[in-house]
């Protein structure tokens, strides 16, 4: 049995800070050890109370200065898109046409997606996230580049090949058999291998016809262990060309609903312009939101109400939505859901966003019981945060006075630096220092 403890600021949620109160919410010890055997966590608590049980022999690294955190969880991501961030553009539809189309096409290329799914991952945990749900793109291979990648590197992470056969270049249109015959290939092959999961990838009602989109839902029916990864109501321009395609339906949650689309295994990024009627819908069936301010407002998509997703009892993680999404970092798309608040006069609490990024994006993508804090039994997926890791934030830090004051000033001032280290199941997989030999 390999045993190593790490003695530290320890943080971690057990419950939604809007549910519980923060006291039973979130657990915090400025002086607490992480005790880490096998790949999962052992023991998390005060230093005092779990020191003196500590088995003989156990090495205790003292990291002064840190606080450890679990691993964040991107609810939502594109891979495809990491040439195209901070690209000049147009609103949604317009954005896809100039720029992310375009940069998709290369992914036919084995070679161009093994280049990029290694990069893209790499920046994921440089940023501390250490659980991610991903688009690929129509291309079977984009696919099979990102799952050997995140295998290669144990980590835990569900995508899926994109669906789409309309209104797209004839480049990155597939047909519903050749849809439906990849799809379920790529289950068989990588389902459940390494920390690997799978996602029945609809890019968006836009670009499926209702055959397509119909084939998804009974393949995803088929296949009770995959999610439904999709976007909905991102931008009022969709949402209208969703009700000139799909005239009749309700909503645009009625169209994925009439398809089998809508689960308790969904997970719609966006829904900005979802009503409470289709919100509560969405609670009914057990599906999720990702909220990707950055991108909602580099696309100048609006403003989600995060306020009226919790009112209506929406579990909603946090996605980074790279490339419209301007980083790779989930500490910084709390800041961004912070300001999107504030547009709307919606306070958001920093416990609350930190939940976002780490056990609720968990609980959007069905991994809670695996990852998402550090409750014993669960996977060691964490990170070592260095509090004065610029100078401007170790001169913030000095003045934070409470465990809320620190994480908010994280979600404001800090970027990669601050990611120290990240674990995955134990084992170090990104060091700042470029040291993984530990």
């Amino acid at each position: 049995m390999s045993r190593q403890a790490y003695r530290a600021a320890l943080v971690h949620m057990l419950d939604d800070p809007c549910r519980a109160p923060a006291a039973e919410a979130c657990a915090y010890h400025t002086d607490g050890l992480l005790v880490v055997e096998d790949g999962h966590v052992a023991a998390f608590g005060a230093y005092e109370d779990l020191a003196p049980a500590l088995p003989a022999g156990t090495p205790v690294e003292a990291l002064s200065g840190r606080l450890i955190t679990p691993g964040f969880v991107d609810a939502h991501t594109h891979y495809p898109q990491t040439d195209v961030i901070a690209a000049w553009g147009s609103q949604l539809l317009g954005w896809l046409n100039n720029h992310t189309f375009p940069a998709e096409q290369a992914f036919a290329d084995r070679a161009h997606a093994d280049e990029a799914a290694g990069f893209f991952l790499d920046q994921l945990l440089r940023n501390g996230a250490t659980t991610a749900l991903v688009f690929c793109t129509v291309h079977k291979t984009s696919v099979e580049a990102l799952f050997d990648a995140a295998l290669a590197r144990n980590m835990r992470l569900i995508a899926g090949k994109v669906l789409m056969d309309r209104n797209a270049p004839p480049a990155l249109c597939d047909t519903v058999e050749t849809g439906r015959a990849d799809t379920e290939a790529l289950i068989r092959a990588w389902r459940g291998r390494g920390r690997l999961g799978y996602a029945v990838t609809p890019r968006f009602a836009v670009t499926s016809s209702e055959a397509q989109l119909a084939m998804a839902g009974e393949v995803a029916a088929a296949h009770p262990d995959v999610l439904v990864h999709t976007h909905m109501s991102e931008n009022l321009d969709e949402v209208a060309r969703v009700g000139e395609l799909f005239p009749g339906h309700r909503d645009y949650l009625d169209v994925y609903q009439r398809f089998g689309l809508l689960t308790d295994r969904s997970v719609f990024a966006h829904c900005v312009h979802t009503s409470e009627d289709a919100l509560r819908r969405m609670v009914g069936a057990g599906a999720a939101a990702a909220f990707c301010p950055s991108s909602n407002l580099l696309l100048g998509s609006g403003l989600f109400s995060l306020r009226q997703a919790c009112a209506c009892g929406v579990t909603v993680g946090l996605g980074t939505d790279v490339g419209a999404g301007s980083s790779f970092s989930l500490l910084h798309m709390m800041g961004e859901a912070y300001k999107v608040g504030q547009l709307r006069g919606e306070g958001l609490d920093p416990l609350h966003a930190f939940y976002l990024a780490t056990l609720a994006g968990a609980r959007a993508l069905k991994l809670d019981d695996k990852v998402g804090n550090l409750a014993p039994g669960k996977e060691a997926d964490f990170l070592v945060l260095d509090l004065a890791a610029t100078p401007l934030l170790a001169r913030r830090m000095a003045a934070a006075k409470t465990l809320a004051d620190k994480l908010f000033v994280l979600s404001i001032l800090a970027d990669d630096r601050v990611v120290e280290r990240a674990y995955l199941a134990g084992a170090l997989a990104h060091a700042r220092d470029g040291d993984l030999r530990r």
